[in-house]
């Protein structure tokens, strides 16, 4: 069955290594028709890519992918059909791409100490945008410390690493409440992995409280059993089952774009809410403060 669906990718207007337009067209190569731009704190990318899909007869989805915490690791939420001009929602993303910036900065600055050159500059250069942490992979790789951007993380920047540094805070359900206050509708990335679905399970009845549609089912590596179970959890509480590849480039995510089956269905369910949502006006959404950084 062909895929005509991909609903969490990346650009470089985050951490990917392709622009907007490069993305698309790498999309319309391989026959997406409905593609979803995730980019991390940032919706940068979308103006350019809105651009090239209608050149390419692609309908875009204006999203988003927020990076949270929780006790012991990470939660990912992504946002779909943003109304991503608001001044509030974008003043937001500005706090966390600062953040950003500044942990890459910090990385870099322990990196040296650890006695690995690599130039902030030199990684600004390679970024073009919002600095990520794969940008620093590539710096890693272009000094010649490590031969591809897995390498990188797993031995400098990874968690647990020499040059891991914490983010900016914020909790799945913050994320969602922020992707709310732009009318967007939040869905939960890859969610197996970290909590294991006992602790998913705990956590659904409160991500939905705060406004979260749906869990991402049909993700990249996940195997058929993963995809039932989930399947399964979210017809019990009734969300979205969505899905994508997240893709940010050769290197970095295993499967490539386009290269996981998602039902034309999700998007359908989606669209529908969001046209419930259009024109209203959205709950206001404050950020909490930053922890300190050590």
């Amino acid at each position: 069955m062909a895929n005509l669906v991909d609903l969490h990718t990346h650009s470089t207007a985050s951490d990917g290594i392709y622009s907007p337009t490069d993305l698309l067209q790498q999309a319309h190569d391989v026959g997406l028709k409905v593609l979803a731009l995730t980019d991390h704190d940032s919706t940068q990318g979308i103006e350019e890519a809105r651009a090239a899909a209608q050149d390419l007869g692609i309908e875009l989805i204006p999203g988003i992918e927020l990076n949270t915490d929780v006790s012991g690791g990470e939660i990912h939420v992504l946002g779909y059909f943003l109304e991503y001009q608001r001044p509030e929602f974008q003043a937001v993303l500005k706090i966390l791409r600062d953040a950003r910036e500044r942990r890459g900065e910090r990385m870099v600055e322990l990196l040296n100490e650890e006695g690995v050159k690599v130039s902030w500059e030199r990684v600004r250069e390679l970024a073009k945008g919002a600095v990520g942490r794969p940008h620093v992979a590539k710096a890693l790789m272009e000094a010649g410390y490590v031969q591809s951007i897995a390498e990188a993380f797993d031995k400098y920047i990874g968690k647990g690493c020499p040059a891991y540094v914490p983010r900016y805070k914020l909790s799945p359900e913050d994320a969602v409440r922020l992707i709310n206050s732009a009318n967007g509708l939040a869905v939960m990335a890859h969610p197996i992995g970290l909590p294991g679905l006992d602790k998913l399970r705990e956590w659904l009845p409160g991500l939905q409280k705060a406004g979260m549609v749906g869990l991402e089912a049909y993700y990249g590596p996940y195997t058929a059993k993963d995809e039932q179970a989930l399947l399964s959890l979210a017809k019990q509480y009734n969300l979205i089952a969505t899905g994508g590849t997240d893709f940010h480039g050769p290197g970095i995510h295993p499967t490539p774009l386009g290269g996981r089956f998602v039902p034309v269905e999700a998007v359908e369910r989606l669209k529908k809410l969001a046209a419930q949502r259009q024109g209203s006006t959205p709950p206001a959404f404050e950020l909490p403060p930053p922890e300190e950084e050590h």
